[in-house]
């Protein structure tokens, strides 16, 4: 089944939900407009959302990059998406997981709701031990969010969303851009670091 009417459902109610599930301790993004500053004036961010929302006229800020330090010496990007775009992506990833979460296969445990890396290693002991398996081999894919081809990933998504809002929203996420030490690039490739949405479309 192919959904293609989904904006709509993002009405005032649905957003404040969006808020309520939304973390609140993070860092402040490009508008350094922490979450406590947001919710000063929460009724009237969250109509001026709705509004912006209803009629295109919502447009998502480039994710501001900070380094953080790795253990082996090395630096990890991470991203800082604004507060408001955090939420609008939240309200995303609640229509996408009540369309997608069935499909999953049962063994998939990666940033699904109600599951963690504990569940997926006692499923992995439960497995091997069913079936006899003596060695286990950990592997990484290496820089996936950051690769995935927007094209495919857009084409993925209208095989089962094919609703113009929402995937317009989807496609100004992936070309919002990135701000690293006063400077603004595009990629062409990838999710938007820090986003909520991200592990969805992954």
């Amino acid at each position: 089944m192919v959904f293609t009417t989904l904006v709509h459902l993002i009405d005032v109610e649905f957003l404040r939900e969006a808020y309520c599930l939304t973390r609140k301790d993070r860092a402040a993004g490009i508008d350094g407009v922490t979450a406590r500053e947001y919710a000063e004036r929460l009724e009237e961010n969250l109509q001026s959302l709705h509004e912006r929302l209803r009629n295109g006229r919502y447009k998502p800020p480039p994710v501001e990059r900070a380094w953080l330090e790795k253990e082996d010496g090395g630096k990890r990007p991470i991203g800082k998406p604004t507060f408001e775009d955090k939420m609008v992506q939240r309200a995303v990833v609640m229509l996408l997981g009540a369309i997608y979460e069935q499909e999953f296969h049962d063994f998939s445990y990666g940033f699904r709701p109600g599951r963690s890396a504990h569940q997926a290693l006692e499923e992995l002991r439960q497995q091997c031990g069913r079936m006899n398996v003596g060695w286990i081999v950990e592997a990484d894919v290496s820089g996936c969010f950051d690769n995935l081809d927007h094209g495919l990933l857009r084409a993925f998504i209208k095989k089962r969303v094919n609703d113009g809002g929402i995937v317009r929203l989807i496609g100004k996420w992936l070309n919002a851009g990135v701000l690293d030490e006063a400077i603004l690039t595009y990629p062409d490739k990838g999710t938007p670091q820090g986003g909520v949405i991200s592990p969805m479309l992954a």
